[in-house]
Order: structure tokens, then C-alpha cells, then sequence
């Protein structure tokens, strides 16, 4: 008889337990109050975009998690970090499969009138790498009936397609083919096997890749304007976005942007603080 009484007391008390976390999390009325309530953060990351977002020795690292790292602790919460395929970052989060995107986003007209961006973490400027010392492309519009290649439902994969337009709206033709892969780093080998001619990523990246392989790899061109990459929430989670921002200007005013711009990129890029969104935007 005191066996059962134990166990309705144990497994009673865990049943009250479970009941009483489900009413905070049901209780609180927006993302940001849920996290605070329950002491916990789920974000969703792509880690597979060096040098913001990357595994090594089995751990995500990069420019991305450090300042990720900071806002955890400033928010004094557990963090749960899911690594996630690109394709599904954008929908994982308005489907609610995590609080908010702490990975790379390009901030575009489409995507800032269905996300709250946050202020932008780095430049995203869409730039073109080539094979050291390819004579054949010298420019961008070098890029016509050239095999280019660059990451799948990626900002970088919209604005070659519109870059392709351009150069047929000038007589210049396409690309000889668009080859679009599941991770940045596949785009990379792919350039230095020779099955592309063009790589197409943001400028930041493409710039660490060749500070790190100068032998192997040159820049080519920008083929947007200047762009920002940022994180995101749900469009209902303003409050939330609003949060992250004010935590990465404070980083980027006390000059902790700064240093960690040095340590994963070796140069500095400019973290406006307005203006970097586009008309109609959340």
C-alpha cells in the first residue's frame, strides 16, 4: 500500500509539474514573454554558411553564434540551437517550429513584408568568385552563357535569376545554365572542380573564402546594390524583434560588433541602425 501511495505522490506531483509549465508557456502572450516565462529559447539556425554560422569539432560556431551566445546570456535563458536545412529556416519559423531565425537573411523587399527583420548583423551584398586566373570572366557580364551556381530558395539564387533578365534585356543572352545546390560550402567545391565557371554568395563570405584559399579563388563583381543580412521573427513577434535589435546596437555602440567582425572576417563592416529596410516592410 505505501509502494502505491509513493508513486501516486511522484508521479502526481509530475503530472502538476507538466500542467503548470503548459499554463506559463499558454499564459504568455507573446514569443518574448514565453522565452522569459519558461527560461528557454529555441532558434533556428542554418550552420552551414562559414564564417557566420558553421560546425566544428560537433559545435555551431561563428560571427552569428557569438552574438547569439551574448543575447542568450543577456536574456539569462537555456538555449536550444536546431541546425536546419536553409529551405527550411523561413517556413520552419512562421510555422512556429522555433521563436525566431538566427541565421543569415537577405533582407528583400518580398521577404520584410512577411518577417520582422531585425537590424542588419552584416553587409549582404551579392557579389561573383571565380577560379583564380579564368581569363573568361573578367566582368559580370562575363556571367552570360557561363554555368553559374549558387544555394537553392536563397536570396543569392533570386538575384541571379534577376541578373539574368538584366543581361538578356542588354542582348547579352543567360547563363549557359543555373545550378543551384543545398549548402554554400557544395557551391565552393563545386567552383574549384570546375563544374561551375561563377559562384554567386554574399560578399562577406566570398571574402573569407579567398582570404583563406587566395591561390584558388578571386572576386569578380557585385551584381546587387548593397545589401544587409539580419535575423527574423514571426511578424506578430515585434516585440521580440525589437529586443534583438536593441541588444545588437548596444553590441555594435560598445564596440563588440567591432571585435567580432575582426575575428571572423578580418575587416569591419557598417551595422546602420535606419534605412536599411524597404518600403512596406514589417
Amino acid at each position: 500500500m505505501s509502494t502505491i501511495i509513493e508513486n501516486i505522490r511522484k508521479y502526481g506531483l509530475l503530472v502538476i509539474t507538466v500542467l503548470v509549465a503548459n499554463t506559463i508557456a499558454a499564459s504568455a502572450e507573446t514569443t518574448l514573454e514565453k522565452i522569459k516565462q519558461t527560461g528557454k529559447v529555441t532558434v533556428g539556425t542554418e550552420a552551414a554558411f562559414p564564417p557566420f554560422e558553421f560546425v566544428e569539432d560537433g559545435k555551431i560556431v561563428g560571427y552569428g553564434k557569438d552574438i547569439l551566445d551574448t543575447i542568450v546570456a543577456d536574456l539569462g535563458v537555456e538555449l536550444n540551437q536546431l541546425d536546419l536545412p536553409w529551405q527550411g529556416i523561413l517556413p520552419g519559423v512562421l510555422a512556429g517550429k522555433f521563436d525566431f531565425v538566427a541565421t543569415s537573411v537577405t533582407i528583400k523587399p518580398d521577404r520584410a513584408k512577411k518577417y520582422a527583420f531585425t537590424v542588419p548583423i552584416a553587409e549582404g551584398t551579392t557579389w561573383i568568385m571565380k577560379r583564380k586566373g579564368d581569363t573568361s570572366v573578367m566582368s559580370v557580364e562575363d556571367m552570360a552563357g557561363k554555368v553559374v551556381g549558387t544555394q537553392l530558395a536563397s536570396g543569392n539564387e533570386a538575384a541571379s535569376r534577376a541578373f539574368e533578365e538584366d543581361l538578356k534585356a542588354k542582348g547579352l543572352g543567360g547563363f549557359g545554365e543555373l545550378k543551384l545546390f543545398t549548402s554554400y560550402p557544395e557551391v565552393t567545391l563545386a567552383l574549384a572542380n570546375g563544374t561551375l565557371d561563377v559562384a554567386v554568395q554574399n560578399l562577406p563570405n566570398l571574402a573569407v573564402i579567398i582570404q583563406k584559399q587566395p591561390d584558388l579563388f578571386e572576386l569578380v563583381g557585385p551584381i546587387t546594390d548593397t545589401s544587409y543580412l539580419a535575423w527574423v521573427t514571426r511578424p506578430e513577434d515585434t516585440d521580440l524583434r525589437d529586443y534583438l535589435s536593441d541588444q545588437i546596437l548596444k553590441m555594435r555602440d560598445s564596440g563588440k560588433i567591432d571585435e567580432l567582425q575582426d575575428k571572423w572576417f578580418g575587416f569591419k563592416m557598417k551595422i546602420p541602425g535606419d534605412g536599411y529596410l524597404p518600403e512596406g516592410a514589417l
